[in-house]
């Protein structure tokens, strides 16, 4: 089962693609610990010493602000017995690591500062104060674009502007959108531990069809309070609502209106932006402000951008119009860690922040019926896949009317609710396992 030409075929996969943990090693080892994997934003880490931990893999990391201002990714672990670094999920090293173990000091970027009775403790033996190996080991390799930092632990690949390729509109948009061409992240994460294989969660995302069927119940009784609150011209307390009616009241053929573009690496565009834009005094003091900033014509081709959502594989969902990003870290087979993220647009209104963090609270809080449907969804998902019902797992929607050119697959017009992002998604996937 570890032969991915047997588990994938173009318009299907076997199901222990999810539920075996031999596979979910190899995943690790070929796809997440060799890849660009997203660490953080740069805003995370303002200061000198500031640093948050996070997974790569199986790989516990941490991303830290030096002096020198450059962020680096180092491997949590102390060269001298092990100990990780940093227990706390995020804080302040103060001038340099130290380990809480023996003592043994870093600096930022990992390189040894000191060592407690260096010469009375290890003279004649091969500790070396000049000793590479005795440095905290770093990423192999890291960059970032426009303030999202990515780290991957291969020493060799493509950079991170040709993976991204043209999923780097997700960064683009979101930053754009930003009177000062720059976001900031919001300290507060959610972060939610899913009983399921990682790969329902990316394929869930660009997944068109499913909304206005999981989310129906939610969607029609918000909507009911929307239309009661319009009738009172409360169109400020309306939008709330429909910011939850909205998947029901976009049908299943409105959907297919929308299309999905699909790339190398695995990344997918669900295009069709079905974000909130009224015409009320706080949109537009916002427009006033972009225009100033950017001009009219500028303006008008930054909040034209056609994307409701850029996936980009193997572990990140962007939703750039609403200032949203997730974060997945697998921990076992049928356990992933997802960190929802939100940025606010440096330079625009308090309104406009309001009204998207509003978003943020009402559609993917852990508390929302919006994330317990898909999270029910997910769990019933991976418990079926692990019994003897079936095989197979089916990604036939519209297979074989894609419109292939060089470098992409999109869907055919009309097709938004085709599962070709799957189809691509596995497909990268059996490349990387291949390797």
């Amino acid at each position: 089962m570890l032969d991915p030409s047997r588990i994938v075929e173009p318009d299907r996969v076997r199901r222990e693609a999810y539920t075996d943990p031999a596979i979910f090693d190899l995943e690790m080892q070929r796809i997440h610990e060799t890849v660009w994997i997203y660490c953080g934003h740069e805003s995370q880490v303002p200061k000198a010493g500031d640093y948050y931990t996070m997974q790569i893999g199986r790989q516990p990391m941490i991303m830290v602000r030096g002096k020198d201002r450059k962020v680096h990714v180092l491997y949590n672990r102390c060269p001298h017995r092990g100990n990780m670094m940093c227990g706390d999920r995020h804080g302040n090293t103060g001038e340099q690591f130290r380990c809480s173990y023996h003592a043994w000091q870093f600096h930022h970027d990992g390189t040894l500062k000191n060592i407690p009775m260096m010469d009375s403790g290890y003279a004649g033996t091969r500790v070396n104060k000049g000793s590479p190996e005795l440095n905290m080991k770093p990423a192999a390799r890291v960059e970032s674009y426009r303030g999202f930092v990515f780290a991957s632990l291969a020493s060799s690949g493509p950079g991170l502007k040709e993976f991204l390729g043209k999923s780097i509109v997700a960064f683009d948009d979101m930053c754009d959108r930003a009177p000062e061409g720059e976001v900031e992240v919001v300290p507060n994460c959610f972060r939610v531990i899913q009983h399921s294989n990682w790969k329902l969660f990316m394929e869930n995302q660009i997944d068109a069809l499913h909304p206005s069927v999981t989310h129906q119940s939610t969607g029609r009784a918000a909507h009911e309070v929307e239309k009661q609150l319009a009738k009172k011209a409360k169109a400020g307390e309306a939008l709330s609502y429909h910011m939850l009616s909205a998947f029901a009241t976009v049908t299943i053929d409105k959907w297919d209106n929308f299309q999905t573009i699909n790339y190398p690496y695995g990344h997918c565009i669900l295009t069709g932006y079905m974000g909130l834009r009224p015409q009320d005094p706080d949109t537009k003091a916002y427009d006033k402000i972009m225009i100033k900033a950017y001009g009219q014509k500028r303006f008008e081709e930054i909040v034209g951008v056609n994307i409701h959502h850029v996936l980009v594989y193997p572990g990140l969902s962007v939703q750039s119009p609403l200032q949203q990003l997730r974060a997945v870290r697998p921990l076992g087979v049928d356990r992933t860690l997802t960190e929802i993220w939100h940025f606010r647009l440096k330079g625009a209104p308090e309104a406009i922040y309001r009204r998207s963090l509003a978003y943020y609270n009402l559609v993917n809080s852990p508390a929302t019926l919006i994330n317990a449907d898909d999270l029910e969804n997910f769990w019933k998902c991976h418990q079926g896949l692990s019994s003897d019902g079936g095989d197979w797992v089916s990604f036939a929607r519209h297979h074989g009317h894609d419109i292939e050119k060089p470098g992409e697959v999109s869907s055919a017009p009309n097709q938004g609710t085709s599962e070709a992002p799957m189809r691509n998604q596995m497909k990268a996937w059996a490349k990387y396992m291949q390797a």
